[in-house]
């Protein structure tokens, strides 16, 4: 329902955050709540998962987007609740779960809080291969954006569709902050 939150974060405690958003404080549960310490009185954009159970709502949150689909992935193994999802996303990053998953490594997802190794096992079965292309469509969606913006802006210098479609191959494989990054990448590749 909530995409993300933005406003001050008003108080940090040891298993939420409070956000200020023009006078209502909104109550978010997050992995490391103490990550949040240093943006304590400064605006700030929390991304934010909304849990609708019978006897409660409750807000979670989370500074990046790549921690929020990783907790969200979680959610859909079965075994897995709120609270354990939570457990491993303040224990770990993103990336060191989808390695363990991806290598099938046990020991490393029944360290986590509530975690034994049947649930372990079935994290690694139900989420084995959808976490990396999760995350990969995630990064290439942005980097497609910016080569296809680039790829436009370099028809528009006067490039043929052939000498494009070479270079689309090329700037495909690399990563952009912009697309003026891409735009001069592929100039490189044209003049070379």
């Amino acid at each position: 329902m909530y995409q993300y939150i933005e406003g001050t974060i008003e108080t940090v405690s040891p298993h939420n955050i409070t956000v200020d958003v023009s006078g209502v404080g909104y109550l978010i549960h997050v992995p490391n709540p103490f990550r949040f310490e240093k943006d304590k009185g400064s605006k700030l954009k929390v991304y934010t998962e909304l849990i609708v159970r019978e006897d409660s709502h409750t807000l979670y949150g989370f500074k990046n987007m790549e921690e929020k689909q990783l907790f969200q992935n979680l959610l859909r193994v079965k075994g897995i609740g709120p609270k354990s999802a939570l457990a491993i996303s303040a224990a770990s990053t993103p990336d060191e779960v989808i390695t363990a998953v991806e290598n099938e490594d046990h020991a490393y997802m029944s360290k986590f809080p509530g975690i034994g190794k049947k649930t372990a096992s079935q994290i690694i079965l139900d989420l084995k291969g959808k976490l990396v292309e999760s995350g990969r469509t995630a990064v290439s969606t942005s980097d497609n954006d910016y080569v296809k913006e680039a790829l436009l802006a370099l028809e528009a210098l006067g490039y043929s569709k052939r000498e494009l479609s070479k270079v689309d191959k090329k700037l495909q494989t690399e990563s952009f902050e912009s697309v003026d990054a891409a735009v001069k990448s592929g100039l490189k590749l044209l003049v070379q």
